[in-house]
């Protein structure tokens, strides 16, 4: 059955509200009526009362998309006939992987499906996989027949977590589909909310291999960085400065040494990796550039260590206060932070971690990470303090971040909140 060729006769599902499909949601709901779908009942029932909880639209934002209707009843989505898939696509404890979330809403959607219908999928995935992994899901659940019965596209996402510059309406976006005039038609209906222009790709697998690679290049970039501060640290020479001198060419990329954490940058490269070994190729730059990220937090740990034994500070027993625990500053996101390894290796220490976040919640922590989080530092306690997320509140403090650590203590500033002299210590 050909789908229709007008936007105006598209009736919208998004399956997933959380960092990627609420901001998504609730554009296409200030223009249209939308139905957005999720599992998680706590979600719902906080978007009905009207807030996020992940901070990305404010209140007022979900005020002005009078289209979007939120629910977890499937039945709510039989009449709509258009989805578009914007559910997690995380990595397992073995780095592989784990397509369980989008099998599972492609199972959900396949329940609805009907002829003519078109499913979009957004989330991060190997070149590939929408056409391999999903559409047999959606032909096995809906007993429909893909590209003569149903159609997909693919229009990755590139949401930029606790970023209110660079929002889902500024980014250009990719959109790609199964057929010439699917792809037209998805392309139409993304360029009524994305003011910074679509960009087309002649296929499906184009479009995944686009967004697999972004992420794939900021790593190995962020990687070199991290492998010049260690080799900068050893011949007593201070990174930041350096990265400063050498940005004065117009050319070189402003890349900074930190951890690699979150729901992409440290996650993508994975997807990619497993596809190239599954055809027979070892990937081995790439794979060498997650190697070093995975690394830093046990890097930046026996960095502290050093320090504090040169200060003849006893490190079993030591009072340490972490600051921040999301994976990037202003944003509450604590998927895949790597502040957790640095938490857990100075545990190997039997150091006493205090962790001491504003932005993250401590139910989240405590359930992902088994990690409390102090409402509170406790002024002139600490044997050493680090900087891990350089939140807008911990650059207010400036250096009275001091007052936290005892007469002698080390400052490990990670993010280059402080100045140069500030800090005994930078990555």
């Amino acid at each position: 059955m050909t789908p229709t060729k007008d936007p105006s006769e598209i009736k919208l599902g998004i399956i997933g509200l959380g960092y990627v499909g609420l901001p998504l949601a609730v554009e296409f709901g200030k223009r249209r009526k939308v139905v957005g779908f999720d599992i998680n009942a706590a979600r719902i029932a906080a978007l009905n009362a009207g807030h996020d909880s992940t901070l990305e639209v404010s209140d007022d934002e979900l005020r002005l998309a009078t289209g979007l209707r939120y629910t977890m009843d499937l039945s709510n989505l039989a009449n709509c006939n258009f989805y578009i898939v914007t559910v997690p696509t995380p990595i397992d404890e073995h780095k592989r992987p784990d397509l369980s979330p989008l099998i599972k809403a492609s199972g959900i959607i396949g329940k609805v499906l009907k002829k003519g219908d078109i499913v979009v999928y957004e989330s991060t995935v190997y070149p590939g996989a929408t056409e391999d992994d999903c559409m047999p899901v959606l032909e096995s659940v809906s007993g429909l027949k893909f590209n003569v019965d149903f159609y997909a596209g693919y229009s990755p996402e590139r949401i930029n977590p606790g970023d209110k510059l660079h929002r889902v309406s500024t980014i250009k976006k990719i959109t790609a589909g199964s057929t010439p005039d699917v792809a037209e038609l998805i392309d139409r209906l993304y360029g009524e909310i994305i003011v910074a222009g679509t960009h087309k790709a002649s296929s499906i697998k184009v479009a995944e291999a686009a967004k697999v690679i972004e992420n794939t290049q900021r790593d190995l970039n962020i990687a070199l960085i991290n492998e010049l501060a260690i080799i900068f640290n050893r011949m007593g020479i201070d990174t930041e400065a350096v990265l400063e001198a050498a940005g004065t060419k117009w050319n070189f990329l402003p890349f900074r040494p930190g951890l690699v954490g979150g729901h992409c940058i440290g996650v993508d490269p994975y997807y990619l990796t497993h596809k190239a070994m599954a055809i027979g190729y070892h990937p081995e730059i790439i794979l060498a550039g997650r190697r070093l990220n995975d690394r830093m937090g046990a890097y930046v740990t026996s960095q502290l260590v050093k320090a504090l034994i040169r200060r003849r500070i006893h490190v079993e027993g030591a009072r340490i206060l972490v600051m921040g625990l999301t994976f990037k500053e202003n944003c509450p996101d604590l998927r895949n932070t790597r502040v957790v390894d640095i938490v857990r290796e100075l545990a190997d220490y039997n150091a006493n971690v205090d962790v001491y976040d504003p932005w993250a919640s401590a139910e989240e922590a405590q359930k992902e990470y088994g990690l409390a989080i102090i409402k509170a530092p406790q002024p002139g306690a600490y044997d050493a303090i680090i900087l891990a997320v350089a939140h807008d509140e911990f650059r207010e403090l400036g250096g009275a971040v001091r007052g936290f650590g005892k007469e002698e203590h080390v400052l490990y500033d990670l993010k280059y909140v402080l100045g140069p002299d500030q800090a005994d210590l930078r990555l």
